[in-house]
């Protein structure tokens, strides 16, 4: 292998090393070193510390020593050398790596429980099958790594593991080592589980803000990563609740306005308030199409959707100031004009609409509707909502 070629290959080992490894830390504080004579063919438990918020793995070694027997060194000196989990396979090869380099010639065979009472149980039956894992062949030293997706024996309720062990001598005491080292995942630690964002999910999707949204997932993600970043899970429990709520108010204030967000938030009102005009529902799109317009976001066609919707309810002042409105901001917008000219006409001003209908009468509304085409679609709503229609004949006479 030449020059060039090693340096490669250290440069690949580098970059493996690198995006493999896992975000978070062995916790050393809390990890868990006991020793204990269990007396010939008796059984015993031992528990491991706490495991803190966000242990996603643990690697745990036993090891059975003879009276003059000493350890040569810890689990968590051991561990130092090995940045993250990934460097510990989950086959006999990582046990083998782990496991300590002395051990008597007594032996055990051991079993882990997730909770007191089946752990107490095994003590008076000496049975496994409340286990998470059960070792059943007799061992003198063993060593496993355990992770949450892969083992029953962890898990986002799970505090505390006991080992069960029963003694394989029939006359002599023994002594057993037990170490356990936790792996912290460093988001995880923050207190933030999947049962944890989907109650921030939950509550967001009940706001105010959310229900004016057709699809409110991304307001509701931009919320919850906002608290998450924010706060540990413990903290954010502590609150009170009129707190809470100015947190979501706050960042709900935040995601509202993010460009992205509101764009679809935007889309999401004009497409409901376009459904219930086809519903003739106009009282229930006219608080739609105000939202839009209250944040400023507001388009010519907009204005012209409220002013036709305002027609339709008779409210003809606010009719006409809304498409004012709506003339200021694209005065070529031809769905504007024809509203301006509707809204003239059933408030029986016959002149002011004339002009608008006789000056635009040859040109296209959209791409593929003529102006004299959505004027008759127009007055047949109309009719049929028992606006004045006396002028809608000559109007159309206009035309011909």
């Amino acid at each position: 292998m030449n020059l060039k070629q090693i340096a490669l290959f250290l440069l690949m080992t580098v970059s493996y090393n690198t995006f493999a490894q896992k975000d978070g830390y062995w916790d050393k504080e809390r990890a868990t070193t006991k020793e204990i004579i269990v007396y010939a063919r008796d059984r015993i438990t031992l528990t491991t510390e706490d495991l803190p918020v966000g242990t996603t793995e643990i690697v745990y070694r036993i090891t059975l020593l003879d009276e003059n027997q000493q350890m040569a060194n810890s689990l968590v000196s051991v561990l130092k050398a090995i940045p993250d989990p990934t460097g510990i396979s989950q086959g006999s090869a990582g046990a083998v790596f782990l496991m300590s380099k002395i051990s008597g010639d007594d032996t055990c065979t051991y079993a882990l429980f997730t909770s007191g009472e089946n752990a107490k149980k095994y003590i008076e039956d000496g049975k496994t099958d409340k286990a998470c894992y059960a070792q059943v062949d007799a061992v003198s030293k063993d060593a496993k790594r355990l992770s949450l997706d892969k083992s029953s024996c962890l898990g986002q309720n799970v505090n505390t593991i006991w080992f069960g062990f029963h003694s394989k001598n029939w006359v002599l005491n023994q002594k057993i080592v037990l170490e356990v080292v936790p792996w912290v995942d460093t988001k995880l630690n923050r207190g933030w589980n999947q049962d944890n964002k989907n109650e921030i999910i939950s509550l967001c999707k009940t706001s105010t803000m959310a229900q004016k949204m057709a699809n409110s997932d991304d307001f509701c993600v931009c919320i919850m990563d906002k608290i998450t970043k924010q706060y540990r899970y413990s903290e954010f429990q502590k609150l009170l609740p009129i707190e809470k709520n100015k947190v979501y108010k706050d960042f709900g204030n935040a995601c509202y306005k993010d460009a992205d967000i509101s764009k679809n938030v935007y889309n999401d009102l004009r497409t409901q308030a376009s459904t219930l005009i086809k519903q003739q529902k106009y009282n229930e799109a006219i608080p739609k199409l105000n939202t839009i317009i209250n944040d400023g976001k507001a388009t010519a066609l907009d204005y012209s959707s409220i002013g036709y919707c305002y027609i339709l309810t008779k409210q003809y002042a606010k009719a006409i100031k809304s498409l004012k409105e709506g003339e200021k901001l694209d005065d070529t917008e031809l769905l504007v004009k024809l509203n301006l000219a509707h809204v003239y006409l059933v408030s029986d001003d016959y002149s002011e609409a004339k002009a608008i209908y006789k000056k635009y009468q040859t040109q296209n509304v959209t791409d593929s509707l003529s102006w004299t085409e959505k004027t008759k679609l127009d007055f047949a709503a109309f009719q049929k909502a028992g606006l004045p229609s006396k002028d809608f004949e000559k109007v159309l006479k206009l035309y011909n």
